[in-house]
């Protein structure tokens, strides 16, 4: 019984050490992977980043893109920073470093929204953002600015394109968010995202004017060329979308740096 009982102990502390030691081996091996793996994740956040601008921009068509179409399509696009109370291009910010989430979390760089002001339910916004402009040659043909707010389940993260008026719809896109598939994440959708195609942002006063309806948008409706068709069983991601786009092209978001755009000013 005696040397039952000791066989059964060592046989315990044998398991106890070869689980720990598994545990310690493959601990090492995912950190030493999630080390190496870091710089390809980061490559691969850029390009998707990359991709999702010129879909909304409608740059890229179709379905599937490679790596080679997307960095071609980029290729159109010069990228700088801008001040948003000012409306002013910072060019002593480097614009491949800059991150304007970190930023927000920087009390040196972030900005309290008032409760009033704040549209898009985020509290803080960077003091800076990127902007981005497509060219044809040396002609700026679209301006791309990234967007985001909240959701009903999430943060929506995307971009909307204007054209160099600085007022009327190229597209618009979201490449990261958590809404409920066949609902809130119908924003998705490439046929609803088409619907903001050619619509204007501003009204008679270049106040934001963008209103996602319940119901569709017909050519009878009042104010149509300000309105999208609503998403069925999603009000509260819509009117998230709704927003999060009329605040951050209004004048505490890029609306100085637009301003300045329709001067005739700022674009690069």
């Amino acid at each position: 019984k005696e040397g039952a009982l000791e066989m059964h102990k060592d046989s315990v502390g044998r398991t106890i050490a070869v689980a720990i030691g598994l545990c310690l081996i493959c601990s090492i091996l995912v950190s030493t992977a999630a080390v190496k793996l870091r710089p390809l994740q980061l490559e691969n956040k850029k390009l998707d980043i990359k991709k999702n601008l010129l879909v909304a921009a409608n740059l890229l068509k179709g379905k599937k893109f490679t790596i080679d179409d997307i960095q071609k399509e980029y290729e159109k696009v010069r990228g700088s920073i801008v001040e948003l109370s000012t409306g002013e291009i910072k060019d002593n910010i480097d614009f491949e470093t800059f991150d304007a989430r970190k930023a927000v979390k920087d009390a040196s760089l972030n900005y309290l929204i008032s409760t009033k002001n704040d549209l898009a339910k985020i509290k803080f916004r960077s003091k800076y953002e990127k902007v981005y402009q497509v060219m044809d040659g040396n002609t700026v043909i679209q301006i791309i600015l990234p967007i985001h707010g909240k959701g009903l389940w999430s943060t929506l993260y995307g971009f909307i394109a204007l054209s160099p008026d600085g007022k009327t719809i190229k597209g618009i896109g979201f490449y990261e968010h958590a809404e409920t598939p066949g609902l809130g994440g119908e924003i998705d959708n490439p046929k609803w995202k088409a619907l903001w195609k050619g619509k204007i942002a501003y009204d008679s006063n270049f106040d934001p004017a963008i209103k996602v309806i319940k119901g569709n948008v017909s050519s009878s409706t009042p104010g149509r060329q300000h309105k999208i068709d609503g998403l069925s069983g999603a009000t509260i991601t819509a009117r998230g979308v709704q927003s999060l786009v009329n605040y951050w092209l209004g004048k505490d978001g890029f609306g100085p740096y637009l301003e300045k755009v329709r001067r005739g000013g700022n674009l690069l």
